[in-house]
């Protein structure tokens, strides 16, 4: 991980949704980074994600149990995707795989993760991540271009060595890089 400068975030909030893509394992480095600079972090993954790195390197460093379900017995009325919608100052969706975009671009609350994503007024940030025939297929890139038109930030994809062996775009961007793009959007940049 490059040295970057990091930011005050004691009072800031910070929602981190991870979907299943093989970059899972950049959110945990980008949690780091917002625990170092003493954000609170709440984490949801999705079942996939789950496959891919485990919860615990998430809780190791927020110190909370982990989101994944959105039917959890809890003690108060508000849905759990309602609370942790309201709680977050961004939300963060890293890596967005091409299910997560689409399942935003269309409305689609069929998971923890997409069903707060529906829920937040905050600004949502969208870290794609897939392979390069996907980021290039056209309903993709429509999916894309209709949740920048609903105010979405993205920040990457960028070229590089893929999971699947091929190189090109759909590289999900470092978490310092992310981890800048949060900053400038709490900071109204």
């Amino acid at each position: 991980m490059a040295q970057i400068p990091l930011s005050n975030l004691s009072d800031r909030k910070i929602l981190l949704g991870v979907s299943g893509g093989v970059a899972a394992f950049k959110a945990v480095a980008l949690t780091s980074l917002l625990r170092q600079s003493q954000a609170q972090v709440e984490v949801i993954m999705t079942k996939a994600a789950t496959q891919l790195i485990g919860p615990a390197s998430f809780q190791a460093f927020t110190g909370r149990a982990v989101k994944t379900n959105i039917f959890v017995a809890q003690e108060s009325v508000t849905s759990n995707h309602i609370q942790l919608a309201q709680w977050a100052d961004i939300f963060v969706i890293a890596p967005a795989t091409a299910n997560t975009l689409a399942g935003l671009s269309w409305g689609f609350g069929h998971n923890l993760l997409t069903c707060t994503a529906l829920a937040v007024t905050c600004p949502i940030l969208l870290a794609p991540a897939m392979n390069t025939h996907m980021w290039n297929n056209p309903i993709v890139r429509d999916n894309v271009r209709r949740l920048k038109e609903f105010g979405f930030h993205f920040v990457g994809p960028t070229q590089g060595h893929l999971s699947c062996g091929t190189s090109g775009p759909g590289r999900m961007v470092e978490a310092e890089e992310i981890y800048s793009a949060i900053i400038n959007l709490l900071d109204g940049r």
